[in-house]
């Protein structure tokens, strides 16, 4: 697992719980987490409170206190690279944000279902194996996400159907 991004997630988690966000880690470094196994994350994707209708919604209205969260990362040294994405940047770390309230119309993960973790004091919201499955079934379908990604989707949802049949053992 990539602790260096874990342990930044961590860092920016405590800073959004001092405004009340408990955010929810997703993409390879939240699987990586879950399943033990290095995913090779290129990035943090971290998901907090927004306009469930998503990019219908303008980027700068879409997630709210986004000007908060925009303060909070220019004060950990990160900079604005792309305000539609959400994403920032410092040192070689891109950290994107995406929108939790679009998880039950987009894979049909509710938020209450969500299991809420807790590391020195940091609160944060995790998926689990069946909920990571269903995500990544769903990215696999949107062809910006497959071709973008070059379907490292797929080899992530036949690991976690392996490990769901228990045929693969968390590390």
């Amino acid at each position: 697992m990539d602790n260096h991004k874990f342990n930044e997630f961590i860092k920016i988690a405590k800073k959004l719980n001092d405004i009340e966000i408990i955010p929810l880690l997703m993409g390879s470094v939240g699987l990586e987490v879950v399943t033990g196994k290095n995913w090779d994350a290129q990035d943090l994707d971290i998901h907090v409170p927004g306009d469930e209708r998503g990019w219908k919604v303008p980027p700068e209205l879409n997630i709210y206190n986004w000007n908060e969260i925009v303060n909070i990362m220019k004060s950990m040294e990160y900079s604005l690279i792309d305000l539609h994405e959400h994403e920032f940047s410092t040192e070689g770390l891109a950290v994107e944000f995406g929108i939790i309230d679009t998880l039950p119309s987009f894979a049909g993960v509710q938020i209450e279902d969500l299991e809420m973790h807790e590391m020195e004091e940091v609160k944060y919201y995790l998926l689990n194996l069946e909920q990571y499955l269903s995500v990544y079934e769903s990215s696999s379908k949107d062809s910006y996400r497959a071709d973008k990604n070059n379907n490292k989707d797929i080899r992530k949802i036949d690991f976690l159907k392996s490990m769901l049949n228990g045929n693969q053992k968390t590390y």
